[in-house]
Formats: C-alpha cells, structure tokens, sequence
C-alpha cells in the first residue's frame, strides 16, 4: 500500500474533502492539515497583493511524490497533497496537506516536515501580483 494516496499539482482549484477522503483509514486516530492561502499582504510587498501567479518546471508533480515519500519515511503516515499552479486570488488555496497516522505526534511532524520541503525544493515559482501593478517574481532559485 502507498503511503502518498495524493501528489498533484492542479490547475484547479484545490478541494481539502478529497484530501481527506485520501487518507481516511480506520487505523488513523490522528489527521492534520494545512492549507497555505494567498493573502492579500507581504512585508516586502510595497503595496497590497491583489494575486498570485504560480508556474512549476514539468517535473514538479514528481517531485511532489517523491518529497512526500521521503517525508513519510517508516512512519505509519498517510499523505495527500496537493499545489496549484496558474492565477490564484485572495483566499484561494495554493496548496492542502493532509496526514493521517495513528498518533498525532507523527500526523503534526508529517505535515511540517512536508510543508518546509515544499517551500525549499519544489521547483514551483510564484509572481505576486500588487494593487499597483508591480509584479514581482518569487521563489527562484528554490
């Protein structure tokens, strides 16, 4: 059995009951997860962002699985995760975790470990879009 029941990166928007329905197991007594929105502000941002626009290098979704793999290790860990790409607004979901696993400290550890892996490794990018018009590009170089 699988322990990455989910590893996308979508163009649609992301759906956290198909995440959770991914991992739901009757040997689960603990389910975590993390949706990283797109707000509507940076520190380094000079005015409010209005969007985000995600782009990812073709091989993103495999490396996507093979970073949620690596992260579960021999853990009893079930993963679904999921990055969008393309032009997201305030609010949307750019990416959604869930863990599943018998105890909660390895739920908890799971998905923080997979969340910082994501932002240091997936080859995805992101163009911040401001109010102003400024666009900056981010996340280059990992």
């Amino acid at each position: 059995m699988t322990r990455v029941r989910v590893a996308r990166i979508s163009v649609d928007p992301l759906d956290l009951a198909v995440h959770l329905d991914a991992v739901d197991d009757p040997t689960a007594g603990a389910v975590t997860t993390f949706i990283g929105r797109v707000r509507d502000h940076d520190p380094d941002a000079a005015a409010a962002v209005r969007a985000l626009e995600y782009t990812s290098h073709p091989d993103a979704e495999t490396v996507l699985a093979a970073l949620a793999a690596e992260v579960v290790g021999d853990t009893d860990a079930l993963v679904a995760v999921s990055h969008r790409v393309g032009s997201l607004g305030v609010g949307d979901a750019a990416v959604i975790i869930a863990v599943a696993a018998a105890h909660r400290g390895t739920a908890f550890e799971v998905c923080r470990q997979l969340i910082e892996r994501i932002k240091s490794e997936l080859p995805v990018w992101k163009r911040q879009i401001e109010v102003d018009g400024t666009a900056t590009w981010l996340g280059l170089g990992g």
